[in-house]
C-alpha cells in the first residue's frame, strides 16, 4: 500500500477539472497538484451519498482492491474512474479510504472539457 492522495469535497469550480461518469464528480489533478490534493465536485444528480460526499478521504495504490479491502466496509464498490479502478472503505474508526488499482504504470490524469 502506498500514499496516492488526499480528497477534499468542495462546491467552487477549479481549474482544469476531469469528470468522471461514473459517479458524476469533477476532480482535479492531485498528481499534478504539490501535495497530492483532489479537490471533488459532485453535480447534484450524482449517485454519491454519505460519508464519501461529506468527508476528506485519503487515497492509496494498491495491488489489490480486494486484499486491501477485507474486513472493511463498502462505501462504493471498486468502479472505472479511467486512470484506475477505485473502490471507497470505512474504517474501524470512521475514516474514509480510496484504494486504487492503477490499470498501468505511468497512467495519466486528464483534463475534461465537458
Amino acid at each position: 500500500m502506498e500514499f496516492d492522495h488526499v480528497g477534499i469535497v468542495t462546491t467552487e469550480k477549479k481549474a482544469g477539472e476531469m469528470f468522471v461518469p461514473a459517479t458524476k464528480v469533477w476532480v482535479t489533478n492531485f498528481q499534478g497538484h504539490p501535495y497530492h490534493i483532489e479537490w471533488l465536485r459532485y453535480e447534484p444528480d450524482t449517485p454519491v451519498t454519505g460519508s464519501v460526499r461529506e468527508l476528506p478521504h485519503v487515497a492509496y495504490r494498491v495491488d489489490s482492491i480486494a486484499e486491501a479491502s477485507k474486513g472493511m466496509k463498502v462505501l462504493i464498490e471498486p468502479f472505472d474512474a479511467q486512470i484506475a479502478i477505485v473502490g471507497f472503505f470505512e474504517t474501524s474508526d470512521g475514516a474514509v479510504v480510496e484504494f486504487m488499482e492503477y490499470k498501468k504504470e505511468g497512467s495519466q490524469w486528464q483534463a475534461s472539457d465537458k
